[in-house]
Formats: C-alpha cells, structure tokens, sequence
C-alpha cells in the first residue's frame, strides 16, 4: 500500500475535481497535470460521481498519475472507490469505520479534522495526514496553533482555498492544499502554474 508520503513527495498542491461529467473531469484533470499538479482528487459524494473518477484513473494511468477519491464517508463509497482504481480516499469528517475499510482496501485515508480532539484521536489511530476542513472557516491561525501540540502531523488544507490565498495557508503550516476552482479561467491557471512551481 502506497503512503501519503508517497504521494505528496515534496508536492504543495492537490486539485479537487467535483460535480463534472467524466469528460470533463479528464479535461480538467489533464488542465492540472500540465499545470504541474501530481496530487489529484475525485469526488465521489453521489454514486453517479464514481464514473468520473473511473475516467481520471484510467487518464492518470496513460500519465503516470495517481488518483485519489474524495468525499469518502460510508465504506460502501470506499468499495466503489477501490473498484473504480482509486488509490487513496479523502473524508470531510473523521470516522474511524471509514478509515479501517480504506486500509483494508489497501488505500490509505485522510480523515477530515476541525478540532484538537478529532486530530488527537486521529493521531491515536496511527494518521499521520489529516484533511483541515473546511480551512476557509479554520483561517491559517489554526494551523499554526495547531502544530504545537501536533507537530509530526501533516495538514492538508481544503475548503474554500483559492490560488490567490493558498500561500497564506502553507505558510501558516500547512503541509499541502487542496484547490476545487480555477482551472477554467486561464488567469487563474497562469497562476496556479507558479504557485506549484514556487511550492515544490
């Protein structure tokens, strides 16, 4: 089974793709490959959403890529999502069930936290990455007050991270972020173009 150290490496940045056809999902997810993004990820909130990330995982295969699953919540989703290819899954929120079928499945997981408690009891369960959720509303000031009591974990910052702060975060403390706009708007990819290359 692949780490999260394996997959960030020394990558910044992750790009969320979520609500697309599966063509559009390859689009954008071959926008962001171009871009310099490694680290990639599907939603799969809603059962049509797995056909998406199908299509990613067989994009990113041609590619070298690997491709993540997002909004993993029940281990039935964690079922779909290990049919679908995906080699790691992402939750909003922290559930220990998830978790255990996610390794189960030979994919590793990144629960969602918003408070000390959910980082320490996902640190007690052996996670070394979490998913900061929703950032927007956390603000970088808890990133760095929450290194203090948990330094040897990484934070990945999503929820609401545009390109334009996703600096502020990653200097607050943030291992990596998570972007779910912009690939659409050439300015905004010009400059998720030199924020991945300033960041890795």
């Amino acid at each position: 089974m692949i780490q999260f150290e394996d997959v960030f490496g020394s990558h910044r940045v992750m790009c969320i793709m979520r609500g697309q056809s599966p063509e559009e999902t390859v689009r954008l997810a071959g926008d962001a490959w171009d871009a310099g993004v490694e680290v990639l990820e599907v939603t799969i909130g809603t059962p049509d959403a797995v056909a998406s990330l199908a299509a990613a995982v067989a994009a990113g295969a041609e590619r070298g890529k690997l491709v993540g699953a997002g909004t993993v919540i029940t281990p039935e989703q964690v079922r779909a999502a290990a049919q679908a290819g995906a080699r790691y899954t992402v939750a909003p929120g922290w559930d220990p069930a998830v978790l255990a079928v996610s390794l189960a499945a030979g994919m590793p997981h990144l629960p969602g936290v918003a408070t000390g408690t959910e980082v320490q009891q996902a640190h007690r369960a052996g996670c070394r990455w979490v998913k900061a959720f929703p950032s927007v509303a956390l603000s970088p000031a808890w990133f760095r007050a929450i290194r203090g009591p948990f330094p040897d974990v990484n934070y990945v910052g999503t929820g609401g991270i545009t390109v334009d702060t996703a600096r502020d975060f990653l200097d607050a403390g943030a291992r990596a972020v998570g972007l779910t706009s912009g690939l659409d708007d050439p300015a905004q990819r010009e400059r998720l173009v030199e924020l991945v290359k300033s960041t890795s």
